[in-house]
């Protein structure tokens, strides 16, 4: 039997959600929700959120692109709390920081790993 673009679990070029199954299009959500019970049972609330005044996450977060700025600032504040924590010191990204260099210095530390 030929290997083809529809053998179970690969995709063709250009293939959307519908092309996946009905399920594939709210997979982001089950993926935010798994990551919100994991910042939980790590007490992101405490010790990331209160100590930078923030607002705890909501169930979709980062599933839905409402504020692309706001929603980057908190990525990068969790990465360097995630990083910090793990036993690598980072240093707290502020919001006027290059987007670039923010990234570039997470992917950085993460392949120090």
């Amino acid at each position: 039997e030929e290997a083809g673009p529809g053998r179970r679990g690969e995709r063709e070029a250009g293939e959307g959600p519908a092309e996946r199954g009905p399920g594939a299009a709210f997979h982001m959500f089950v993926v935010m929700e798994d990551l919100l019970d994991k910042l939980k049972l790590l007490s992101y609330e405490e010790e990331a959120l209160r100590r930078h005044n923030m607002r705890p996450l909501s169930r979709h977060y980062f599933a839905l692109p409402t504020n692309p700025g706001e929603q980057f600032f908190m990525f990068c504040t969790l990465a360097a709390w995630l990083i910090t924590k793990a036993g690598h010191p980072f240093e707290q990204p502020q919001e006027c920081d290059d987007p670039n260099a923010v990234i570039s210095n997470v992917l950085s530390e993460l392949r120090s790993f």
